[in-house]
């Protein structure tokens, strides 16, 4: 019996330390870790989820994934509170010789300063002082973490709203480029790309550093996540085929927000390459940009003669982005749109596997993409 208590004690305080360090890497870290307990919540819940949004409507299934990650939050603190509460209860038990059930309790009860039920001794007076001043330290943690979460979540929505009235819902890099240059001419496009340019910096810092943000759904019928595939492909057909001087602004705003979705996607180990060439091929069909250029043309805007090479070019940017993007899709299932989430299988099962997964061949592929130089 006594080796049976000290293998408990043992347990109880292995089971409290990855808890208390799950919850300090998540909230306190400033740069994201992939841990195996957030992705086991994260992720059981979406496999939850998954067979029944696959059969609802798309009004519905927006609905049903807007609360998802909020749910997915409160079961992560539910499951640092059980976890605490177990680990603690077989260390009462260790300690006291108590029934399980009263250890049971007597840990409920500290964790919640409840104070409902007590065992007389000063070890167990010592665990029970310990587990309240943790429980108070996770409702400490989750009232910081909650509001900046939520602030991040409102600096990246404005953008992304902003967008809708220039690029439709859901959003069209086609209609951006023709809106804006009916409303203020193409040469108002370079304070655009440096807008977004910032945009895709913070979301690279903040999405890798909350990733739980990745899945907070814009509402409205729109997403950040291909409203960021449309301003990209947007710039992509700038510097590739409308007939004007160099836009470094484009250039630059394409670097950024390539890095961005790639070390989102590095987090999540999502499969893409870290150093493509231009002629790999990508998702997007050479007739699907000729529609395109042939309505851009139509709107009056200066496309290039030699489509051939706009279309080589256009590749040559397109593919640093969309292996990255398309997995995101895959990933969070956003609303359909063009270039983007139209062409993800929506929750694809294989990506979650791999999110599951917290192995170093993330760190590896991370490591890579960096030496590279992308």
């Amino acid at each position: 019996m006594i080796v049976l208590r000290v293998v408990a004690a043992i347990a109880g305080v292995w089971i409290v330390a990855t808890v208390l360090l799950s919850a300090i890497r998540t909230v306190v870290v400033p740069r994201g870790e992939r841990l195996a307990l957030v992705a086991f919540v994260f992720v059981g819940l979406r496999r939850l989820l998954t067979p029944f949004v696959k059969r609802m409507s798309t009004e519905q299934r927006e609905q049903a994934l807007s609360r998802y990650a909020p749910l997915a939050l409160m079961g992560l603190a539910a499951t640092w509170s059980v976890g605490v509460i177990a680990g603690y209860s077989l260390l009462f038990w260790a300690v006291s010789g108590e029934s399980v059930s009263d250890a049971i309790v007597v840990s409920g009860s500290s964790l919640t300063t409840l104070g409902l039920a007590s065992i007389p001794g000063l070890p167990t007076q010592l665990l029970s002082v310990s587990e309240a001043l943790i429980g108070l330290g996770l409702v400490g943690l989750l009232i910081s973490f909650l509001p900046t979460m939520y602030s991040v979540f409102n600096r990246r929505e404005l953008p992304v709203a902003q967008l809708a009235t220039r690029a439709g819902t859901p959003p069209s890099p086609t209609t951006l480029l023709i809106r804006l240059n009916a409303i203020h001419g193409l040469d108002q496009l370079d304070e655009m790309w440096s807008e977004w340019e910032r945009w895709f910096a913070e979301l690279e810092e903040t999405h890798t550093s909350y990733p739980a943000l990745v899945y907070f759904r814009s509402g409205q019928g729109r997403s950040w996540l291909t409203s960021a595939g449309a301003v990209l492909d947007a710039a992509a057909l700038v510097a590739a085929a409308v007939d004007q001087p160099r836009r470094p602004q484009a250039m630059l705003c394409i670097r950024s927000g390539f890095i961005a979705l790639r070390e989102i996607a590095s987090y999540f180990n999502l499969s893409f390459s870290p150093d493509p060439s231009p002629g790999d091929p990508i998702s997007v069909r050479r007739e699907e940009f000729d529609t395109c250029i042939a309505e851009l043309a139509a709107a009056g805007l200066p496309i290039v003669p030699d489509l051939d090479q706009a279309w080589l070019d256009f590749a040559g940017w397109r593919v640093n982005y969309d292996q990255a993007l398309i997995g995101l899709c895959s990933l969070i299932g956003p609303p359909e749109a063009m270039w983007s989430s139209d062409r993800a299988p929506l929750m694809n099962p294989t990506v979650f596997g791999a999110v599951r997964s917290v192995h170093s061949s993330g760190r590896r592929q991370r490591q890579a993409q960096k030496a590279s130089g992308q």
